[in-house]
Order: structure tokens, then C-alpha cells, then sequence
């Protein structure tokens, strides 16, 4: 997709526009440090890293070895999760803060063996349990 996004947290303080590569299509983890920050479901889009400019207060928290996550310092509003290990690796964005989400299906989900029986998720997308998505991706500590 090729379009321009232009997202926003939930004070405004934070906007996020992407222009460029990204997937319209939600991808979903139920992993355990993912419900922890969010409360239930982690929801995200993929945007290539050149695509993304941000403006505003962001706060980055080191949530693993090679990851961070964003939020909105102001408001707390999630932002994205992102891999911190390459400089070229893209954003997994909170497809909540852009309106055409609204629309976008879910493309995948991962550790679908421990979501929360409130956040299960229906419908015929690819679906990967903890220990396939763990044995897919060695550099995990088993931790999540």
C-alpha cells in the first residue's frame, strides 16, 4: 500500500504519518508481555522504516534486549513496538491511531494457543501457537 496515513494519539500531541510501504492488514499477539501493555490484545500494522515520521513527546521503554515500545508521553496512548537491533527495521504501528484501520482485516496472529478467553479471535487468518512462533525465532527467551 502506498497511500498516506496520518494518525494521532488520543491527546494529539503525537502524530504519525506513514507515506509509503506498509501493510493494511492487522496482526494480532497474545503473548504474555504484550497483554500486560495492553490490558488484553496487541494489535499492529507493519510500515516500512523510511515510510514513518513522527512528531511530538514520545517516550521509548527498552522491553527486551532487541525491542522498544512508544507511547505517547503526554497521554499514554500506545504507539508502536519496534525491533531496535537494526537500524532498517521497520514499525509495528497501533492501527488505532489512524481512522482508515477501521476497515483493514486481521492478517495473522501469534501465540494464539494463550490468548485471553475475552480477546479470542475468529475468522480463517493464520494462526501460530507459542512454541511454533518460538521455534521460528530463537532469539526469544521464552519469557513472553
Amino acid at each position: 500500500m502506498s497511500d498516506v496515513l496520518e494518525g494521532r494519539c488520543l491527546c494529539g500531541a503525537v502524530k504519525i504519518q506513514v507515506k509509503g510501504r506498509y501493510d493494511p492488514r492487522a496482526g494480532a499477539c497474545h503473548c504474555r508481555m504484550c497483554q500486560r501493555w495492553t490490558g488484553g490484545l496487541f494489535l499492529c500494522f507493519e510500515a516500512a522504516a523510511e515510510a514513518v515520521t513522527v512528531e511530538g513527546p514520545v517516550t521509548r521503554y527498552p522491553s527486551t534486549a532487541f525491542a522498544e515500545r512508544a507511547f505517547c508521553s503526554t497521554c499514554g496512548s500506545h504507539l508502536w513496538m519496534r525491533d531496535t537491533d537494526r537500524e532498517d527495521t521497520g514499525y509495528d504501528l497501533m492501527p488505532g491511531l489512524f481512522d482508515e484501520a477501521l476497515a483493514w482485516p486481521l492478517r495473522s496472529e501469534i501465540y494464539a494457543d494463550r490468548a485471553m478467553a475475552a480477546v479470542r479471535l475468529e475468522g480463517d487468518h493464520k494462526r501460530t501457537t507459542r512454541d511454533e512462533y518460538e521455534a521460528q525465532n530463537p532469539f526469544i527467551d521464552g519469557d513472553v
